[in-house]
């Protein structure tokens, strides 16, 4: 079905592998194609391309039509899910790392991360592209931490053919997506956070490491429950090392190594992510404003850019969801 649904969002179709690359490049991420010299093909126009944008992740489903090689300098702000659906294809890394995927098997790519990669004529995959923020402030939201170098999935083939859940739940996105004449709204954003999700869990990284990992000694403990006792009250460094008896640079030091952020930093993601769940769940709530100025945020139009950056909506988005 992943196939089907796609092929209801065609770009191109029998069409020459440099229109594909073309398109690709502008959409779902930087690369260049070299066309395979010794290919009977070459110069044929048998090239697939079907894409599609969907709460701000991009969908596609590529078929080059011909051995070609792609070189990809780095993947900017963005992560991709790839998984090959026909024939087959070589990742190399530039550590002369090479990984062969196979119909059914899955990998994720990393920003900034150098691939080239080799496809067989038949080789068909589907992509989705993540932007690096709204996986972030989903890895955030459900963590409640992030790794100091950033989000990194290991090297690891996933053959999705064993995991049953996850390819249903695909083909159930897709099919939203195919929906080009039902204005879904948030009903968007939640598949794409049921995603990212999935795509946490399914696939090995750091982040998986740092929360289970990540055991907080005692007293940075009873720190951080000092914050989410007071997460509307105004929170600085001073207090928090008079509160816990030790210097500041003690407090520094401590949020550095457990989160990988300055203690300013943690307080405002922890109120954003606190008042996140007040205007989800508290029924109580009766306007943004309201609910940002409680938490203390007294500049609205960088408190809105601020929770977007995290959580990849407007405030007012998730609570007329919750409406």
């Amino acid at each position: 079905m992943l196939v089907d649904v796609l092929n209801n969002s065609k770009v191109f179709e029998g069409a020459h592998p440099s229109q594909v690359s073309e398109y690709v490049n502008q959409h779902v991420g930087r690369h260049s194609i070299e066309m395979n010299a010794g290919s009977d093909r070459k110069g044929r126009s048998s090239a697939r391309l079907s894409f599609r944008e969907f709460a701000d992740i991009g969908l596609s489903l590529i078929s080059y039509g011909d051995e070609v090689k792609v070189r990809c300098p780095d993947l900017s702000e963005v992560y991709h899910f790839q998984v090959v659906t026909r024939g087959q294809c070589c990742w190399r890394y530039d550590d002369d790392q090479r990984l062969l995927l196979r119909p059914g098997q899955a990998l994720m790519m990393n920003p900034k991360e150098q691939i080239d990669l080799s496809y067989s004529h038949d080789c068909e995959k589907v992509i989705i592209k993540v932007p690096e923020e709204i996986l972030r402030g989903v890895c955030l939201e459900q963590n409640g931490m992030l790794p100091r170098d950033g989000i990194r999935f290991e090297r690891r083939i996933v053959d999705l053919q064993n995991t049953g859940c996850f390819m249903r739940f695909l083909d159930a996105l897709l099919a939203e997506a195919n929906e080009a004449e039902v204005e879904l709204g948030s009903l968007q954003l939640s598949y794409r956070e049921i995603l990212i999700n999935k795509l946490l869990h399914q696939f090995a990284s750091n982040a998986q490491e740092q929360s289970s990992g990540c055991a907080l000694d005692r007293s940075f403990s009873e720190l951080i429950a000092y914050i989410d006792a007071h997460i509307k009250d105004e929170i600085d460094v001073d207090e928090l090392a008079q509160s816990a008896n030790v210097s500041v640079r003690t407090i520094y030091n401590q949020f550095s190594r457990h989160f990988g952020l300055t203690p300013r930093l943690y307080v405002k993601n922890a109120k954003l992510k606190g008042l996140r769940e007040e205007l989800i769940g508290n029924p109580r709530i009766r306007n943004v404003t309201e609910a940002a100025l409680d938490y203390g945020f007294t500049h609205l139009g960088r408190f809105s850019s601020d929770y977007r950056k995290m959580f990849g909506e407007l405030p007012s988005e998730t609570f007329k969801r919750r409406r």
